[in-house]
């Protein structure tokens, strides 16, 4: 996994959850950088979190001195519908004060290696259009625009849309 003199990149523990939540429920506060519009509980994640095993399902983290800066999992596409089983959806989020330091692109190439070696072919990154931060992200680290889905989130009587941004892992 990847390592600097300023972070390092490593298999996420149950007890990073707290960190982990922290992390995301920061992206509900500010807005557009997630459809969801309640903050999480590190009650409410706990299933979550054993849904992803290393095995199928794994979630990373980037720590900096020994916390929690960043966090990325991969997820089941369309869980249940077996022609999709090769394709998994990625996340990630990063702490509002880390961001711009190379931890998302860290963690992001390391889940490229991960589901490389876990035989996945396909990885998508659901991503809000006003999150412009992150798409160009992914544009960058050559991820593409396979869908929109246009207007499809509301906060606050603000409508959005959903761009598909997908990156191919094996041929």
């Amino acid at each position: 996994m990847p390592t600097n003199e300023f972070f390092k990149v490593r298999g996420a523990r149950v007890g990073d959850l707290p960190e982990i939540v922290e992390i995301y429920n920061q992206a509900v506060r500010a807005g557009f950088q997630t459809a969801d519009l309640l903050p999480w509980t590190v009650a409410d994640k706990g299933v979550w979190f054993k849904e992803h095993s290393p095995e199928d399902y794994p979630i990373l983290v980037a720590e900096c001195e020994g916390v929690v800066r960043a966090w990325a999992s991969v997820s089941p596409y369309r869980p249940g519908r077996l022609a999709l089983k090769s394709t998994v959806e990625w996340s990630y989020y990063v702490h509002q004060d880390f961001r711009r330091k190379g931890l998302a692109k860290a963690l992001l190439d390391a889940l490229l290696s991960k589901c490389c070696e876990l035989g996945y072919k396909q990885g998508l990154c659901i991503v809000l259009e006003r999150n412009v931060a992150s798409l160009a992200l992914l544009e960058k680290l050559h991820f593409q625009r396979w869908a929109f889905l246009p207007d499809v989130a509301e906060f606050d009587g603000v409508r959005t849309g959903h761009v598909y941004m997908g990156v191919r892992i094996q041929s």
